[in-house]
């Protein structure tokens, strides 16, 4: 994959002073304080902490799904600040791609519809032969024609894990990927997670329990109270 020129030479991630905010009826929340880093092109990184201190909430304003209270996050040279709902949405279309603990297949459609799917979207002619071609690299060649409830959980990650890639994303966020398998199924499934992510060059952004995936990661940066208390690497 080449690097186009607006994020070649520097990160692909940038967070500056990100912080998040809800209101209550007698008090204000804040479930992020001023979170910030930067992330090159083709790393990896693992967003760790308890449950409460704020990873799923920063992987959503990293993705744009959820805009923070104060703060700026910049992806591949654009700042999600700057864009409208429709520009986000076209960012992550054409550039992220996600992987989530519960897999979020659509129960209707073959391994091989699901995994094609956003091809298809994108408009991309060849997009079945595409979307086959990445099922049979994640070792699902014989599973193309099966639904989502006759695959185990494992196959059904390899799913979304081949949808995700199918687009050939700069960048891949994933929440929780190994947290509904069991140990040996989710040793395999981050295998597979670093070959895709070494083959095409995908930047990896994770968050986990999982010391096993996190230690794999080139970066490390651990959240508590949503302020970042530990980093490496970042």
């Amino acid at each position: 994959m080449s690097m186009t020129p607006e994020f070649a030479k520097g990160p692909i991630v940038r967070a500056e002073g990100l912080t998040k905010q809800v209101g209550m009826q007698t008090d204000t929340l804040t479930i992020l304080d001023s979170v910030g880093f930067e992330l090159p092109p083709a790393a990896s990184l693992a967003i760790v902490g308890a449950s409460g201190s704020g990873k799923s909430t920063l992987l959503g304003l990293l993705a744009g799904l959820d805009m923070p209270t104060s703060g700026e996050v910049t992806l591949v040279g654009q700042s999600l600040n700057r864009l409208d709902e429709d520009g986000r949405a076209k960012l992550r279309a054409e550039r992220i791609g996600f992987v989530f603990q519960s897999f979020q297949l659509l129960g209707a459609l073959t391994a091989l519809d699901n995994a094609a799917l956003p091809l298809e979207l994108a408009g991309r002619a060849n997009a079945r032969r595409e979307a086959e071609a990445i099922l049979r690299r994640v070792g699902l060649g014989e599973r193309l024609r099966h639904y989502p409830k006759q695959l185990s959980g494992g196959e059904q990650q390899r799913v979304a894990i081949a949808r995700a890639f199918a687009t050939t994303p700069d960048l891949l966020f994933a929440d929780e990927p190994t947290g509904n398998l069991d140990t040996q199924t989710g040793a395999a499934i981050i295998d597979l997670l670093f070959d895709l992510n070494r083959e095409h060059a995908t930047t990896l952004v994770l968050v986990t329990h999982d010391d096993r995936l996190a230690q794999r990661c080139q970066c490390r940066l651990r959240l508590a109270g949503g302020k970042v208390v530990e980093r490496e690497g970042v």
